[in-house]
């Protein structure tokens, strides 16, 4: 049986990883430095400061505020 393809935010993590270089473990743990920011804070934070992308920040910090039910 073949696994499903991943969906949602989690779907942005392997181009993540590739274009910045960190894995996302780590991206996770700089975003929950930042709390309780709010979630566009973030990723402005994110944006600003590590020179990502906006759909790469957004899909970060929402999957991490999800896991983390803020």
């Amino acid at each position: 049986m073949a696994e499903e393809p991943v969906k949602g935010p989690a779907s942005y993590f392997p181009s993540i990883e590739k274009k910045y270089g960190r894995p996302i473990a780590e991206w996770q743990a700089l975003v929950r430095q930042h709390y309780p920011a709010k979630h566009m804070e973030l990723v402005a934070m994110l944006k600003n400061e590590h020179g990502m992308g906006h759909g790469h920040a957004n899909a970060l910090v929402a999957y991490t505020l999800a896991q983390d039910q803020r």
